[in-house]
C-alpha cells in the first residue's frame, strides 16, 4: 500500500511538471522573460527528478541476490540524494545565472500577457499535484508535525515530492511578483531579480532534502514503536529474563533490519534457546511484515556455553 502510494505521488508530480514545462518553455521563448526561463527550468528539473524517484522506487523493489542479500531497498535513497544534487546543481544553478545575466544586461519582455496566463495555469497544475502529495503525507505522518514527519519519514518520495510542488507553487509566486513588477513598473531588472529568488529558493530545498536524504542513505533507526514492541514480544516470551540492545536500521521504507540481545534463563537447554529464537523471530515478523531480518544474540554465561557446546548458532 505504501509503495503504491509512493508512485500514485511521484506519478501525479511527473505529469503535473511535463505539463507545465512545456507551457513555461514556450512562454518563456515568446516574451523573453528571465524568470519564466528559470521557471522553465525549474519545472523541467522537477519533471528529471520524477523519473529519477521512479527508477530508485523500481530499482528498490528488486528481489535479494547473491551479490545483495538484503535486497536492494537503498537504491531508493541513492536515487533521492541524486534528486538533491540536481535541484541545486542544475534547478538552483541556472536560475541563478539567468538571474544575474538579466540583472547586468536587462531587456524588456514582450507579450507579458502570455506569461500571466502560463503562470496562472501552471499554479492549477501545481496545485493539483501538491494535493496529491499533501494528503498522502498527512495519512503518512499521523499525529505529529509536518517537520518532526519529514525528519521521522523513511519515505524521501512522498516528502520529497511535497517539497518540489510546495517550492513550485512558491516559484511561480515570485515569477509572479517579478513579471508584474517590471511590467508595471518598466523596470527590466526585477524580472532578472525574480529568477535569482527562484535561484535562492531552489537552492535551499535542495539543502534540506539532501540533509534528510543522507541520513537515509547513511542509515537510521526504526521508529520507537516499532523498538518497544519488537522488545516486548522478546521480554514477553518465556523464558526470557531480559532483553535489551536493540539495534535497527531502515534499509527501505519497509524494509528494516533488526538485532536484539537476550538473556534466557540458565535452565533452559541449547535446543529450548533454539526453540524460543524462532518463536520470537516469527512473531515479530508477524507483527511486523518490514522486518526483513532479525538477529536474535542469547545472553548469559551459561546459556551461551551450553549453546556454543551444543554446536548451535543463533540467527
Amino acid at each position: 500500500m505504501a509503495r503504491r502510494a509512493s508512485k500514485r505521488v511521484v506519478y501525479a508530480a511527473l505529469i503535473g511538471n511535463l505539463l507545465v514545462a512545456a507551457t513555461k518553455f514556450v512562454a518563456a521563448a515568446l516574451t523573453g522573460s528571465s524568470a519564466m526561463a528559470s521557471e522553465a527550468v525549474h519545472s523541467l528539473v522537477d519533471t528529471g527528478n520524477e523519473v529519477l524517484l521512479l527508477h530508485g522506487l523500481r530499482r528498490a523493489a528488486v528481489p535479494p541476490d547473491e551479490q545483495h542479500p538484503l535486497g536492494h531497498g537503498r537504491e531508493l535513497y541513492f536515487w533521492s540524494f541524486v534528486v538533491t544534487i540536481v535541484i541545486f546543481a542544475l534547478g538552483a544553478g541556472v536560475s541563478l545565472y539567468q538571474g544575474v545575466r538579466h540583472v547586468l544586461a536587462p531587456t524588456p519582455m514582450s507579450n507579458p500577457v502570455v506569461n500571466y496566463v502560463v503562470l496562472g495555469l501552471a499554479g492549477v497544475f501545481e496545485a493539483a499535484s501538491w494535493l496529491v502529495a499533501v494528503r498522502e503525507f498527512r495519512a503518512e505522518k499521523g499525529q505529529r508535525g509536518y517537520i518532526e514527519a519529514v525528519q521521522r519519514s523513511k519515505d524521501p518520495t512522498v516528502f520529497g515530492v511535497l517539497f518540489e510542488d510546495t517550492a513550485a507553487l512558491i516559484g511561480i509566486g515570485i515569477a509572479l511578483v517579478g513579471i508584474a513588477a517590471s511590467d508595471v513598473l518598466r523596470r527590466p531588472v526585477l524580472d532578472g531579480a525574480a529568477s535569482i529568488g527562484i535561484g535562492l529558493l531552489l537552492g535551499a530545498v535542495s539543502i534540506f532534502l539532501a540533509r534528510e536524504s543522507k541520513g537515509l542513505l547513511i542509515g537510521e533507526p526504526a521508529d520507537s514503536s516499532v523498538v518497544a514492541s519488537i522488545c516486548a514480544i522478546a521480554r514477553e516470551h518465556p523464558g526470557v529474563e531480559r532483553a535489551d540492545g536493540l539495534f535497527t536500521v531502515h534499509l527501505a521504507p519497509e524494509q528494516i533490519v533488526a538485532a536484539i540481545t537476550a538473556d534466557f534463563t540458565d535452565t533452559l537447554s541449547a535446543a529450548d534457546v533454539e526453540t524460543a529464537v524462532s518463536a520470537i523471530e516469527d512473531r515479530v515478523r508477524a507483527t511486523h511484515p518490514d522486518i526483513i531480518l532479525l538477529l536474535v544474540k542469547p545472553q548469559g554465561s551459561a546459556v551461551l556455553a551450553r549453546v556454543r557446546s551444543g554446536g548451535s548458532q543463533s540467527q
